[in-house]
């Protein structure tokens, strides 16, 4: 018997993340992979997922770059959220996330050549979520000084709300309406 090679998406496309390559590149994959996967490794107090991050970035960079901040964390939904910390001494999966980031690229043509002010909404969007969703993280992180966080809380949003939330931007900047699968059980 042959070891699966591939990880099933929500749709049931196959992502393979040793060649890397995706079968289809589905938005919808892309936002249920995103809110359903929790910032942090877990470790907030409340539930809070990468799409909603996303979509708090969304919110901090000029129109022309609304898309590429909402999917900066794409490959996430294929891959994970790995923390910094793991992520530097793994450097074998920067090589893997950077393939399955020009694939989703390459799928919703979006251009992440100018990352400088999408990196700049990440870390304001980092900063927040210290101060709001890590209470007990009172430690200075280095990569966010001189950032402030933004004057409003975050408040975390369910998994499937940060999904219609992030679907909903989507159709928003695109102008392409998703019609999200039909649930089993609910």
């Amino acid at each position: 018997m042959t070891p699966t090679t591939y990880i099933s998406t929500y749709l049931g496309n196959r992502f393979y993340p040793l060649e890397p390559r995706i079968d289809k590149v589905e938005i919808e994959d892309i936002a249920h992979g995103l809110a359903f996967q929790c910032r942090f490794n877990g470790q907030t107090c409340d539930f809070y997922s990468v799409a909603q991050h996303s979509l708090i970035v969304v919110d901090l960079v000029p129109d022309e770059l609304k898309l590429a901040a909402l999917l900066h964390d794409a490959a996430e939904a294929y891959l994970g959220d790995l923390v910094k910390p793991l992520k530097a001494l793994v450097p074998a999966f920067s090589t893997i996330e950077d393939g399955v980031t020009q694939l989703i690229a390459k799928a919703f043509r979006v251009d992440f050549s100018n990352y400088a002010q999408i990196k700049r909404g990440d870390l304001i969007a980092l900063a927040t979520e210290k101060r709001d969703l890590m209470p007990y993280s009172t430690e200075d992180w280095d990569y966010l000084d001189g950032i402030a966080p933004l004057p409003e809380i975050i408040r975390p949003m369910s998994p499937m709300a940060a999904k219609q939330a992030f679907l909903d931007r989507y159709t928003a900047l695109t102008g392409v309406r998703v019609s999200p699968a039909l649930r089993f059980g609910g």
